[in-house]
C-alpha cells in the first residue's frame, strides 16, 4: 500500500509532474524567506481580537454571515481612505487569503478551454491555481531588468487572446512596480483581443513608493484589484484576502464561492485588525525604511539589487560554481533563511527587524569574504 505514488493515481494530466507551492519552514534564528511582517500584533489589537472572537464564539452554533457585509464594509472604508478612490461595499469581496480570491476569479472567468496569462517571473500561485482550475497558463515576457516588455506583452495578448491577464505590482519575487501607464496599455490590449479580465495583484502595495491603482477601476468593468491582510496588516495567520472591482464582478465570483466560506472567527479577527490600521501602517513605514537600508547596503557590498516597492529585496547576481542555491545554503549555514525562488542568479530576502537585517547583512558579507565568490558584474540598474 505504501508504494503507491501520485503517478499511480488518476490525477489530471495537467497536474502530473508539478510540485505544490511551498517555502522551507526551518528552525533557524532568522527567517526572512516568506515576506511575513516580522512585528507581532500590538497588544491592544490582540485584546480587541479576543473580545470580538469571544462575541463570535457565542454564536458558533449558527453559520456566519454568508456575504460578510460588515467586513466588506470595513474593507471598503479602508480602501477609500488609503487608495484615494471611493469604494463601496458593493465593490468589495473577501475570501480566505488572496489565493482564494484568485481561485474564485479563475473559477469564474477561466476554466477548461480558457487561458490565463502572467508575466514571469512573478507570483507562482497564479500559474498553479490556473492549472488547478483547468485553466491553460501562458507565460508572458519580461525584460532583463524584470520590467514588463510592453511591446512584446501586447503582441502576446493579441496572439493568445487570454481570458484572464495577471499583472503583479509590486511584483513578487522581483519587487519592482508596474507603472500605471503600462497597466492601462495592457488593459486596452486585453479588451481589444477578447475582451479579457485583468487582475492587478497588489498584495504588497502598502510598501510601495507609489499609489494604489484603485483609481483605474473607474470606467473599467473588466479590471480587478486584489489585496491581502497577510503583509501590511501583519496577519499572515489570519488568511484574509479581498478584491475591489465593478459590482458585477463581485456578483459573478459569488457564483463559485463555497457557502459560508469565511468563518465567523475570521471575520471577527479581520474586523478587529481594521480598527487598528493607523497603528499597523506605522509598522509598514518602519519596514519600508529597513527595505531601503537593505537595498543601499547590499549595493555597497557589491551585489546587484532589483528596485523594490515591496517588503522584500531581490539580490544577486550569483554565477559559476557558487550559484544562487549554493549562496542560499551558505547564508542558511550562518543562521539566516532567505528565499531561493528559482530565478537564475538571484535570491530574495524579506525586510525584517533591524536586528534580523543586521544578521542577514553580516551573513552576505561573510559569504563573499569566506567563499571568495563575488556576484556577477552588475548591470545598469533600472529606474
Amino acid at each position: 500500500m505504501n508504494d503507491v505514488r501520485i503517478d499511480d493515481l488518476p490525477v489530471r494530466d495537467e497536474l502530473r509532474g508539478k510540485s505544490p507551492y511551498g517555502a522551507p519552514q526551518l528552525d533557524v534564528p532568522v527567517r526572512l524567506n516568506t515576506n511575513e511582517n516580522p512585528y507581532p500584533l500590538p497588544e491592544p489589537l490582540v485584546e480587541r481580537i479576543t473580545e470580538r472572537v469571544r462575541e463570535a464564539a457565542r454564536n458558533l452554533n449558527r453559520y456566519p454571515d454568508r456575504d460578510a457585509v460588515e467586513l466588506r464594509t470595513g474593507l471598503a472604508e479602508y480602501l477609500t481612505k488609503t487608495g484615494k478612490y471611493p469604494v463601496g461595499v458593493e465593490n468589495v469581496w473577501a475570501a480566505n487569503g488572496s489565493n482564494e480570491v484568485i481561485q474564485q476569479l479563475l473559477q469564474t472567468f477561466g476554466g477548461p478551454g480558457r487561458t490565463a496569462l502572467g508575466f514571469e517571473p512573478s507570483y507562482s500561485m497564479h500559474g498553479l491555481i490556473a492549472r488547478g482550475t483547468g485553466t491553460g497558463w501562458i507565460s508572458g515576457p519580461r525584460n532583463d531588468d524584470f520590467t514588463v516588455d510592453l511591446a512584446a506583452a501586447e503582441k502576446t495578448i493579441a496572439e493568445h487572446r487570454p481570458d484572464v491577464v495577471f499583472i503583479t505590482t509590486p511584483n513578487n519575487p522581483t519587487g519592482n512596480a508596474v507603472p500605471p501607464e503600462t497597466v492601462l496599455a495592457l488593459y486596452e490590449a486585453a479588451q481589444a483581443a477578447k475582451p479579457s479580465m485583468v487582475v492587478v495583484d497588489e498584495a504588497y502595495i502598502e510598501f510601495s513608493h507609489g499609489d494604489s491603482l484603485l483609481p483605474l477601476l473607474e470606467g473599467r468593468p473588466h479590471l480587478v484589484v486584489s489585496r491581502t491582510m497577510s503583509k501590511a496588516f501583519g496577519a499572515a495567520g489570519l488568511r484574509l484576502g479581498y478584491l475591489a472591482a465593478h459590482p458585477a464582478v463581485v456578483d459573478a465570483v459569488q457564483l463559485v464561492r463555497l457557502p459560508y466560506h469565511l468563518s465567523a472567527v475570521t471575520q471577527a479577527t479581520a474586523l478587529a485588525a481594521l480598527e487598528h490600521t493607523d497603528t499597523l501602517l506605522k509598522y509598514v513605514e518602519q519596514l519600508k525604511s529597513e527595505r531601503d537600508r537593505l537595498v543601499a547596503e547590499l549595493r555597497a557590498i557589491g551585489y546587484e539589487v532589483t528596485e523594490s516597492d515591496a517588503n522584500f529585496v531581490q539580490f544577486g547576481r550569483f554565477d559559476g560554481k557558487h550559484g544562487s542555491h549554493e549562496a542560499w545554503q551558505r547564508i542558511l549555514d550562518r543562521g539566516v533563511l532567505v528565499r531561493d525562488n528559482g530565478v537564475p542568479g538571484w535570491l530574495r530576502v524579506t525586510a525584517g527587524t533591524p536586528a534580523e537585517n543586521d544578521a542577514f547583512l553580516d551573513a552576505v558579507r561573510e559569504l563573499l569574504s569566506v567563499v571568495g565568490d563575488t556576484p556577477a558584474p552588475p548591470k545598469e540598474q533600472s529606474a
